[in-house]
């Protein structure tokens, strides 16, 4: 008898054709995957194809970003991909599915050819954002179990495999209705957000304001990332004030940074601590456009209920707030611009409110509209 999780495949691969990407007949598709993601990978691919799907698939396998940069030549390394660059120019989709084999395969890089690397991918990543933002490409990251995203949640294959898909709604009996009500409930908060100018999050961590005047707020419903369950937005890159202790551990290019604290002065953040990981915290704020927030989200999935250090999953966390520093995203209006983009979660679930032009729209942890 077939448990729960050997039958997810065909619904999570309908999921992502149908309702994330509601892909037609006729586009062109291009899917980022790895050799871990080959059970998933192999129903997108005959699914999208019986739906007349043009698709090409971009493979991962193991070691390939340690051979790349240990073996890339200085041209290689300044040269922009050549057929990425062309799908993220002319392709109507992009399908991510992270099956990781190693998560710090790129700790230890030389920061040189990372930063060659970054301006060699400048230009195409700036296409993607401007394209993604006006409906030009659509896109969904999506993730699928690998013991090592298992082992750095710190969770067994199997206990992450049920918590991904129950993230995801895939034990529901019908999991595109139910991402359909995430989004019609999710509008309804969305709508009266986007009616305010100021916005104050207050908790035992974290006291700040800022103004979202002229900025759009985003139901975030699943399309984009599945799973999802948040709302957000680009907060005016001059208006922030106040101070942050982000009680979740912050993870970036691998690197593990706790206890982060920030202090913001009309929006660049002036000063910063970290209990560990500070000297990496050093490095990310020389990069331009890091001191500044490209995002104000809060997170309203609450069947993910504890930190796995994967963001896909964290930032969504029922109860928690997060900010980005770094890149906003034009759909926002966002205006900041950096090669950085970086999600810190703080927990909002206790002595904690967050006020919209000087309401209180929420209380530890749920909205109250």
């Amino acid at each position: 008898m077939q448990t729960r999780i050997e039958t997810v495949e065909k619904k999570y691969a309908e999921l992502l054709i149908d309702y994330c990407l509601e892909l037609k007949e006729g586009e062109k598709l291009l899917i980022n995957a790895s050799t871990n993601a080959i059970p998933l990978l192999s129903e997108v691919y005959r699914q999208t194809l019986e739906r007349g799907v043009l698709v090409e698939i971009n493979l991962d396998f193991p070691e390939k970003q340690e051979i790349f940069f240990n073996y890339a030549s200085e041209s290689v390394l300044k040269s922009p991909p050549v057929f990425y660059t062309k799908a993220i120019h002319e392709f109507d989709a992009l399908l991510t599915i992270r099956a990781p084999y190693n998560l710090r395969a790129t700790a230890g890089m030389k920061a040189d050819k990372m930063k060659m690397r970054q301006r060699a991918l400048k230009e195409v990543n700036e296409t993607y954002f401007r394209r993604t933002a006006n409906g030009e490409m659509k896109r969904t990251l999506c993730e699928y179990p690998t013991q090592a995203a298992a082992q750095n949640a710190g969770m067994s294959l199997e206990s992450f495999r049920e918590f991904v898909f129950e993230a995801c709604r895939l034990f529901d009996p019908n999991p595109k209705e139910s991402w359909l009500q995430v989004r019609k409930d999710q509008q309804r908060i969305v709508d009266h957000l986007n009616q305010c100018r100021k916005i104050r999050y207050k908790g035992p961590n974290i006291d700040i304001a800022f103004s979202v005047e002229g900025r759009i707020w985003i139901n975030s419903d699943g399309r984009a990332n599945m799973p999802s369950g948040e709302v957000f937005t680009a907060p005016v890159e001059d208006q922030v004030n106040g101070y942050v202790k982000f009680s979740y551990p912050a993870v970036y290019q691998g690197e593990v940074v706790e206890g982060i604290e920030l202090w913001v002065e009309k929006g660049e953040i002036v000063k910063w601590n970290a209990a560990t990981g500070k000297e990496f915290l050093d490095k990310i704020f020389d990069i331009p456009g890091a001191r500044r927030f490209g995002e104000a989200a809060i997170g309203t999935n609450y069947r993910i209920d504890k930190m796995t250090k994967n963001i896909l999953f964290d930032e969504k966390i029922g109860g928690t707030i997060h900010l980005a520093i770094g890149q906003s995203y034009l759909q926002n209006n966002g205006k900041n611009k950096s090669s950085v983009h970086w999600d810190m979660i703080t927990d909002m679930s206790t002595d904690s409110f967050i006020e919209a032009d000087g309401e209180i729209i929420y209380k530890n942890g749920k909205f109250t509209i």
